[in-house]
């Protein structure tokens, strides 16, 4: 019976890892091609959060984000229409809402993603 307790045990801890390691490795990365067409958050220059997305809503700014068309993806920045400022195609945040969810947010503040689930900091 102990023994049985330790296998299970053991099953759990390896799918949390498996888990916890494919959410850092795939949330945190926008993966776009020079044409398509994003979502960004649009409150100018100065602002650091950097919010992307897939789907329409509000950047963890809070502002209303704007869809664009990507330009030019270049040493891990994303250009895109009518922006000055670049995007980090990978944050420092990422949406957590699980792979059912295909809104895409990342941003380098933390915050609500699109879906208004609370992002996480990926590691």
């Amino acid at each position: 019976m102990k023994k049985a307790f330790l296998v299970v045990l053991g099953i759990i801890f390896t799918m949390g890892l498996i888990a916890a390691v494919s959410f850092a490795d795939s949330g945190s990365k926008m993966d776009v091609k020079v044409g398509d067409e994003i979502y960004v958050c649009n409150c100018g220059e100065k602002c650091a959060c950097g919010t992307i997305a897939l789907k329409p809503g509000n950047c963890t700014c809070g502002k209303p984000m704007v869809k664009t068309k990507v330009t030019k993806i270049e040493n891990g920045n994303i250009s895109v229409e009518g922006q000055k400022k670049t995007f980090k195609n990978v944050g420092k945040y990422a949406c957590a809402c699980g792979p059912e969810c295909k809104c895409g947010t990342i941003s380098q503040n933390p915050g609500k993603c699109v879906c208004g689930t609370e992002m996480k900091e990926v590691k």
